[in-house]
């Protein structure tokens, strides 16, 4: 057995799977109804107990050739209906099977639409999940200690997760005629790609397009990147609050500064590139997770299909007069893009790199691709 206690004090009891013990984090959902491999290998989950609202997880089993990282980074897995029989001609194994070999506990069996409610109700919160036959007695002083855990040192926790090497060799997927069409060519351009929990998509989908990519550390200079001749800086995605990298902020400012680099961020990258230029951010209720969030193009007035994975967002009212708001989301009216005037870059919220899907916006790829040559 296992059991979900949340920081209210609502308790869930359902079947365990993946490893035993407990485990205590934030307490989130997401809405995607394919992905979950990429879900459980994006660093951008770190620290967070996740829910999938879909009812059957596991059907596909586990392909490494899709993980967005080495390994899994969350805190714990909850799904409604674990598929124990997975059945796919590229499956590389068993969901229930791949948690317990990434030491995660998970819980199977449970009322996920209802625990979905309770976060979209009263906002994300922590919890605990515990694999035991006997439910822990639910104290103040265990209440308190679910209440008082925090995701600290989030991007340098995550560092060298990120897939390199095997990118060029990995299984490509069979990309239609329309999907490939209008390709921008990179002509070997040199990148560099900041890992601040980058999902190995962001890589792949520079690299389609004739870029050459170096993955650098988070916490590398701009003068470093300046000196050693790139062509233009991808800021990627990744964990925890944007406000807390407070020097990885410093030196996206000074690379701002210079403004000759072709600068591209998306989802922690977009909101770190954001604090560099004077606005905030703040956290949201219960965040955007899924492949099915809308964004609204403020130039065209067309509506897009987004992957989204954040709990963080840029304050719109706050953004410099240099920032000009791109995109919103349709739902809440959230900052969801920024193109800046004065220099050379732009970013999402959103992961136009999604895999899987949708592609929606993927010809942001090509657009960076445009400003550097």
């Amino acid at each position: 057995m296992a059991f979900l206690i949340l920081a209210d004090g609502t308790v869930f009891e359902g079947k365990s799977i993946g490893a035993k013990g407990k485990v205590i984090g934030e307490t989130v959902f997401t809405t995607g109804m394919t992905g979950y491999p990429e879900t459980l290998t994006d660093p951008s989950y770190f620290g967070q107990i996740v829910t999938q609202t879909f009812p059957l997880i596991g059907n596909y089993g586990v392909i490494p050739e899709d993980y967005e990282s080495k390994k899994c980074h969350i805190r714990g897995y909850i799904v409604r209906e674990l598929c124990e029989k997975p059945s796919n001609f590229r499956t590389n194994g068993d969901l229930d099977g791949f948690l317990k070999a990434q030491n995660i506990i998970g819980i199977c069996g449970i009322d996920t639409r209802k625990l979905t409610k309770i976060l979209r109700e009263a906002g994300v919160m922590n919890g605990m999940l515990v694999s035991d036959d006997v439910c822990p007695e639910v104290t103040p002083a265990l209440l308190e200690e679910i209440k008082k855990y925090v995701i600290v040192d989030a991007v340098k926790s995550v560092q060298g997760a990120m897939v390199q090497e095997p990118l060029k060799n990995a299984v490509e997927p069979k990309l239609t005629e329309f999907y490939t069409k209008g390709y921008a060519d990179g002509n070997g351009k040199k990148v560099a790609l900041f890992d601040f929990g980058a999902k190995a998509n962001i890589q792949r989908e520079l690299e389609r397009r004739g870029l050459e990519v170096t993955v650098v550390p988070y916490d590398t200079t701009a003068e470093k990147i300046i000196s050693e001749g790139y062509d233009g800086v991808m800021l990627s995605n990744g964990p925890g609050d944007p406000a807390e990298n407070v020097g990885v902020i410093a030196e996206i400012k000074k690379l701002c500064d210079y403004g000759k680099l072709p600068i591209f961020g998306i989802c922690l990258g977009h909101q770190m590139l954001a604090l560099a230029n004077g606005a905030r951010t703040s956290k949201l209720k219960y965040g955007h997770r899924g492949g099915n969030q809308p964004v609204k193009d403020l130039e065209s007035g067309r509506v897009y299909i987004s992957s989204q994975n954040h709990g963080y967002a840029v304050e719109n009212d706050t953004l410099p007069a240099n920032a000009k708001l791109s995109f919103i989301n349709t739902n809440d009216g959230t900052c969801e893009g920024v193109n800046y005037t004065n220099i050379p870059a732009f970013s999402v919220q959103f992961h136009p790199e999604a895999c899987g899907g949708p592609h929606d916006t993927n010809f942001l790829f090509d657009k960076f691709v445009r400003m550097i040559k």
